[in-house]
């Protein structure tokens, strides 16, 4: 999962934008919180009491009342999912509940969030919950969105490998010519770079973009089509074929390619837990968790895993129902790496990386009316929101394999699914 130099002196550049990069170290330090927030009210009540109590404690808390989310406005403009549905016929209804509160120090994700997932799962938002507690207790979660990029990778089928290499000898140079082309067609999207896959006779043009708050894959996909058909018509020697995606971008799959690379939105979030919060609030010690934790992860290797991570789909696929993302990209979002190891004065550290986080705050299903309210909630709109996302949601993944590994080392897995994720 490396960055490039030339990325990683852009990215410091984008953060020196905001403020001085010594003062972005800084902001990103665990520290204990100033002031505990008040718990979300009812967690283990399903009565209509309690329900009415979370809805008065997000009033007070966020100044929010999510009308169309808790059901006192009805959706009714239709005319308004032109781009996200055809054969309308109604609502899939998600329940939606709140983690947190959630300590995060990011470099834009600052201070406590309370985060909606939308699930069916029991047991979930709770397990989310418990992590959060247990990080909130011990300084909260670093999380840092550390890079990005977006690919869209056509191909071009020749007869010969030669021409394949007059083809790539002719292209290297037009990379001036593509940004111009892309800042044509889009308002947003940036073309950093491009790469050449070259395969016997056929070549694979990986180009990698900015897409702004947005997520971007159609972004994408109306840019590249443009730079492909310049190439198309002043190339000296013409494709037998083309296509506009190869099926190597890594669209909406696993792939060891944006594994190793970046795809959306690379993010690292870390934490430290003490001793006495892995015994108090996760009934465990931080030994008997590193030793599960190295002990699966060798289980996971064996089974062939893209990557080494608990259940890092749980907790996108409700982050990504609730504020309207793209959910098939929970594919490519769940490859990571979970680290947990014991410190020398006894604590526990553990930290997340996930180099494909397809998110964004724009496009999409982003301004459905529930999904733009969950967005509003996390204060995620604006300039910087897709990164402030991105950065809450390695913080709520981190939250998510602390507490299910804590689960697994104290045999108290069963027996939360037990309570949580049954209806008797």
């Amino acid at each position: 999962m490396s960055t490039s130099s030339e990325k990683a002196r852009k990215l410091i550049e984008l953060f020196t934008r905001i403020k001085p990069f010594e003062q972005v170290l800084e902001d990103v330090k665990l520290r204990e919180g100033s002031f505990t927030p008040p718990s979300i009210p009812g967690q283990i009540s399903w009565s209509q009491e309690a329900w009415q109590r979370r809805l008065d404690f997000l009033k007070e808390q966020k100044n929010t009342e999510m009308p169309f989310l808790t059901g006192v406005s009805k959706f009714e403009d239709t005319e308004s999912l032109r781009g996200n549905i055809e054969n309308y016929i109604g609502m899939t209804q998600v329940p939606t509940g709140l983690m947190g509160p959630l300590l995060i120090n990011g470099t834009i994700a600052q201070g406590d969030f309370y985060v909606p997932m939308a699930t069916s799962e029991g047991a979930l938002v709770a397990s989310y919950s418990r992590g959060a507690r247990a990080t909130r207790l011990c300084g909260g979660i670093t999380s840092v969105c550390l890079t990005e990029a977006v690919q869209r990778a056509p191909i071009f089928r020749f007869n010969s490998l030669s021409e394949v290499g007059t083809f790539m000898f002719w292209v290297l140079d037009k990379i001036e010519v593509f940004r111009e082309i892309v800042g044509k067609n889009s308002n947003h999207a940036k073309l950093e770079d491009f790469r050449i896959n070259m395969e016997g006779n056929q070549a694979v043009l990986i180009f990698d973009y900015i897409t702004g708050e947005a997520a971007g894959q159609n972004m994408v996909t109306i840019c590249t089509e443009a730079i492909c058909q310049y190439i198309i018509e002043h190339i000296p020697i013409k494709p037998k074929q083309w296509y506009i995606e190869s099926n190597y971008a890594g669209d909406k799959k696993a792939t060891a390619v944006s594994f190793s690379t970046v795809r959306g939105k690379k993010v690292s979030a870390e934490a430290l837990i003490t001793r006495q919060v892995v015994k108090e609030i996760l009934g465990s010690t931080p030994e008997d968790i590193a030793i599960y934790w190295q002990t699966s992860s060798v289980a996971a290797v064996q089974s062939g895993s893209i990557g080494i991570q608990g259940h890092f789909a749980n907790g996108l696929t409700a982050i990504f129902m609730a504020c309207g993302q793209d959910v098939a990209c929970v594919s490519e979002a769940y490859v990571g790496v979970t680290r947990m190891e014991v410190t020398t004065s006894g604590d526990l550290y553990l930290a997340v990386t996930l180099p494909s986080l397809m998110v964004g705050t724009v496009g999409g299903g982003t301004g459905l009316p529930t999904q733009r309210e969950c967005l509003s909630l996390l204060d995620c709109t604006g300039p910087g929101s897709a990164r402030k996302f991105a950065e809450i949601c390695g913080a709520t993944i981190l939250c998510g394999e602390l507490s299910i590994a804590a689960a697994m080392a104290s045999g108290n897995f069963s027996k939360a699914h037990k309570i949580f994720g049954r209806k008797k």
